[in-house]
């Protein structure tokens, strides 16, 4: 199987390149915009180009079986045209040419925040409605991929997995880089006191779920999956266990949800009327750091996927990294 995995540089398409190279059946195709911050070591082929370029998302899908779409452009507020022409047009066209083409397998990296929360153990709760989140253009954006996925799906097998929140070297925008330089402050509160579960996940896991998705005799056309690690430690375990490693004080006090929101909305307003790198505080953030406790029984039953990583070891590694302790922009 001749499999092309998108977005081949980052940190989850790094993951995904580790998974797929222990197997000898498997030819792997790099899609990268820099082919010199390919991983170490890797010898497949590489077709370098910009998929926001009609041309390359072309003629970059020639000769392929399957499709690891890991290449996404992603905000966590505003920026709704760039998100439509860096991340939707690419992506629904990309789904488009495969099932046009007859590849046989495309498979989407997603959150589980398109989701609705709680355990995944039947098709039915595979279907229950999403998350509305007007207050975010990525996530609405992601629901319209999951829908064209569902429409488009037929010979060519359509697979969402909706990914936790990753915790490792390497991961530059999302929870956890967010959340180290603002503890640092002293300013972040206790989101109705902690006790909502976080869905962490390592990149080894992520790699593995993605061959699992690749390899996997699937009983439909569409399916989607909750891809989440061992463990879903609730917010105040780990925010408390990144203060203890930072040398910080964790919380002092605790707001509810919608003053949270609120309180979000204002900071992202600040920042469009005086620009800075990253507004103190987003609505996104806020979302995640809600109760998406959603072990995934089927993801085991169906793909085999097991996960292993330890969490509290990913976050040690990602805190050696003098990045994470950078004020985010949180956008690609």
């Amino acid at each position: 199987m001749r499999v092309l995995v998108t977005g081949a540089t980052g940190f989850l398409g790094g993951h995904i390149l580790g998974a797929l190279a222990g197997e000898p059946d498997l030819e792997v195709i790099a899609a990268c915009r820099r082919p010199d911050q390919l991983p170490a070591g890797f010898t497949g082929e590489t077709r370098v180009g910009d998929l926001t370029d009609t041309g390359y998302r072309k003629a970059v899908l020639q000769g392929v079986d399957a499709v690891a779409h890991a290449g996404t452009w992603a905000a966590f507020w505003g920026h709704r045209e760039q998100e439509h022409a860096r991340f939707f047009i690419p992506t629904v066209e990309l789904i488009d040419r495969c099932a046009q083409a007859g590849v046989e397998r495309f498979v989407l990296a997603s959150t589980v925040a398109a989701g609705a929360p709680g355990p995944v153990r039947t098709t039915a709760d595979r279907d229950r409605p999403p998350v509305p989140a007007t207050f975010w253009p990525h996530l609405d954006m992601l629901q319209d991929v999951e829908r064209q996925m569902r429409r488009r799906a037929g010979r060519t097998r359509m697979i969402t997995l909706r990914l936790g929140h990753f915790v490792g070297p390497g991961n530059r925008i999302g929870l956890l880089p967010a959340l180290v330089p603002r503890l640092r402050t002293r300013l972040v509160p206790w989101l109705a006191r902690g006790r909502a579960r976080f869905p962490v996940i390592t990149g080894v896991d992520l790699g593995q779920a993605f061959l699992r998705a690749l390899r996997a005799d699937l009983p439909e056309p569409f399916d989607a999956f909750a891809i989440c690690g061992p463990q879903f430690p609730t917010a105040r375990e780990f925010i408390t266990f990144l203060a203890d490693e930072l040398g910080v004080s964790p919380p002092r006090y605790s707001v509810p949800y919608p003053a949270a929101h609120a309180l979000a909305a204002f900071c992202e307003w600040t920042n469009r009327v005086t620009p800075g790198p990253a507004p103190f505080l987003t609505r996104s953030t806020v979302h995640l750091a809600k109760d998406w406790y959603c072990p995934d029984e089927r993801a085991e039953q169906v793909l085999g996927y097991r996960p292993t990583g330890d969490w509290r070891a990913a976050v040690r590694a990602a805190l050696r990294e003098p990045e994470i302790h950078r004020w985010p922009r949180l956008v690609q």
